[in-house]
């Protein structure tokens, strides 16, 4: 498309948008041309060659930087992967994969997917997609996506190496559609204790959620652990509806307010819900935003449920996206979250220091407040009562009941070092592997009793470790090694059985779970 009718098109389009007054639609009009002048110099006289399409999608991300941290630009190239996450089903060859040292790894194929049935296995390293080599060269996850997702009934020849071949094999992969979920486990703790861990709200999370807490209430649930641990957000009306499953009568769950009243609204309690009584224990961290803090704040706010963990993230927002012409998108700040009890879920922000937004985690891990409680400190003026009358606090997040310090106890610089290079989950990738056979005649409750990570198995991810280049000190991995072992069964046990057999053991080493746990008498108390 010409630069100018590409402009001209732009143009109608912010000048339609502008009817409040004529002095506004001048103004933009007027800027308007006064950018479009110095793109037109740009292309036609600028000493070298650029790309205007680069130029003009960076001068509008820079321009949205101006108004909020959340305000975005996303080009049409991008579209598809920051959609996906959000997706519930897409079209692909159906694998989990993690990216090590430049190769692609299949984590697990997905249950019932193409790759299953064409018999890729959990730790195969992928090393050509097509005549594309992917091994080696620096390959991201874009690009994974990219060679590996596409439409219903297309194929791609994959060239895999497995750890018992010598021989690179090759597998000719019809694409299908993919089903993916957000909720990540659902199973009983003990006889009365049901978890679910929610990793995103998407499109399908409350359909999931509600098939998740009917089976665990035909177990025998009595009692509900809610992990939104590290849950970035996804879709208002998925995490409302949920509430509204926990919450009776005609409770407020969240309310928004913006310029005017044309984005504001009120979302209540409507139904009656499948666990408006029993006690409910929610867990949280710094990790947990938008939708997540919609969910504990509403259950706090209303006496619903006992908060546990550290503060959330405070991502308290909401965007409208907008669709434009050339497939790009546009999310527009265009209001504020509120909990029932009148709390501003968003956490201050300076429109002229976007850095100090950015690094607001960092900042709080400086200042201690991953570590201990009384490091955080609270303006009374942002002081807020529940339904019942206990305090709880604004300025940003959601601020959990029973706050869990980071345990740092186990953490060294050797593990953090196997964590980055990723050698806990090459080894375990390996010996699942090598052991399929042995550990598929085995159920995951077997396992889970009776299975022990030995020396000769530490020694041989020591080994691993040393040829990664990760150089060992015996004081730090004395004092990592039940940590290390707990992921190494963890890990072995997603190969073998996927999230419903990582979780309950990885779970055994996590300070807020462990301390969630304890907190249902207390949780109990609040909702009778």
């Amino acid at each position: 498309m010409p630069i100018f009718l590409a402009l001209a098109v732009i143009c109608g389009i912010f000048i339609g948008a502008a009817l409040s007054k004529k002095g506004t639609e001048q103004n933009i009009a007027g800027n308007y041309l006064r950018f479009a002048e110095i793109l037109n110099y740009v292309q036609q006289d600028y000493v070298d060659t650029v790309d205007v399409d680069k130029l003009v999608d960076y001068s509008i991300s820079q321009m949205l930087e101006k108004l909020d941290p959340h305000t975005s630009y996303i080009p049409a190239s991008e579209r598809q992967i920051a959609d996906s996450h959000l997706e519930s089903d897409f079209e692909g060859i159906g694998i989990e994969f993690n990216i090590i040292k430049d190769t692609i790894y299949v984590v697990s194929p997905i249950s019932g997917g193409p790759s299953e049935k064409a018999g890729l296995m959990a730790g195969d390293k992928i090393i050509k997609v097509d005549s594309i080599q992917m091994a080696g060269n620096g390959v991201t996850s874009a690009d994974v996506f990219k060679r590996l997702r596409g439409k219903k009934g297309t194929k791609v020849l994959l060239t895999v190496k497995r750890s018992n071949s010598s021989k690179l094999l090759t597998y000719t992969i019809i694409r299908d559609k993919i089903p993916t979920y957000s909720i990540d486990a659902a199973y009983m703790i003990d006889k009365t204790t049901g978890y679910i861990k929610i990793s995103r709200f998407g499109d399908k999370t409350y359909n999931e959620f509600l098939t998740a807490l009917t089976d665990l209430k035909t177990q025998g649930m009595q009692r509900l652990m809610i992990d939104l641990k590290d849950n970035g957000g996804g879709y208002l009306d998925r995490a409302t509806n949920i509430a509204d499953q926990l919450i009776d009568g005609n409770k407020m769950i969240v309310y928004t307010n913006g310029k005017g009243t044309k984005y504001d609204q009120e979302i209540r309690a409507r139904v009656t819900g499948a666990f408006e009584t029993g006690p409910v224990v929610v867990l949280i961290n710094e990790g947990s935003a938008s939708a997540s803090e919609i969910l504990s704040g509403a259950l706090q706010d209303n006496d619903r449920g006992l908060i546990v963990g550290r503060r959330s993230f405070g991502k308290g927002l909401v965007q409208m996206p907008i669709n434009l012409n050339d497939g790009s998108e546009l999310r527009l700040t265009i209001s504020r979250y509120y909990t029932p009890s009148g709390r501003s879920i968003q956490k201050p922000y300076d429109k002229e220091d976007a850095s100090a937004y950015e690094s607001d985690l960092l900042s709080r891990y400086e200042h201690g407040e991953f570590f201990h409680a009384d490091s955080i400190h609270f303006n009374d003026s942002l002081k807020f009562k529940t339904l019942k009358g206990r305090t709880v606090y604004g300025g940003g997040g959601i601020m959990p009941d029973v706050f869990v310090g980071r345990d740092t106890s186990e953490y060294t610089k050797y593990l953090m070092e196997l964590f980055n290079q990723n050698v806990i989950r090459e080894y375990t990738l390996n010996y699942y592997q090598t052991n399929k056979a042995a550990l598929t005649k085995m159920t995951f409750e077997e396992y889970f009793k009776s299975f022990t990570v030995t020396e000769a198995m530490l020694k041989d991810m020591l080994d691993l470790a040393a040829k990664t280049g990760v150089k060992y000190n015996e004081v730090q991995y004395k004092r990592s090694k039940d940590f290390i072992k707990n992921n190494i069964k963890a890990y072995i046990a997603r190969s073998a059985w996927g999230n419903k057999g990582f979780y309950p053991i990885y779970n055994q080493k996590d300070e807020i779970y462990n301390k969630g746990l304890n907190a249902f008498k207390e949780a109990e108390k609040i909702s009778q």
